[in-house]
């Protein structure tokens, strides 16, 4: 009995890792291909037991949002998607409490990918 709930935690072990290196991959390639458009700002916020929220933008040469990508949730199963509300905004107008009304974990996460870092 003891060693088949060890197998069993042993399998899920693995499948957890395979699963998580299968989610920063896909993460990674939608990042490469946003940082192909402009400046970009990384924004996180969560907890341990909370959703995680990773919101990353592509800001342009003339400061208007060109892309950007959400990645939110508690499992390995979570996708990274478009904003598509803040698309095409100057960078400087874009307020993350009208973005995400009724979620503080975005709009804490946005707000961080919006302060760039400079070279």
């Amino acid at each position: 009995m003891v060693t088949a709930l060890i197998t069993v935690a042993a399998i899920a072990w693995i499948c957890q890792l395979a699963l998580g290196g299968w989610q920063i991959h896909r993460f990674n390639q939608a990042f490469d291909q946003l940082a192909q458009l402009g400046r970009i700002g990384v924004g996180r916020s969560g907890g341990r037991f909370k959703p995680r929220v990773v919101i990353a933008v592509a800001v342009d040469q003339q400061g208007i949002i060109s892309d950007s990508l959400i990645l939110r949730g508690l499992t390995v199963f979570a996708r990274t998607r478009k904003i598509e509300a803040i698309e095409g905004q100057l960078f400087g107008q874009i307020e993350p409490d009208v973005i995400f009304p009724h979620d503080q974990s975005c709009q804490n996460a946005l707000s961080l990918a919006l302060k760039l870092k400079h070279r």
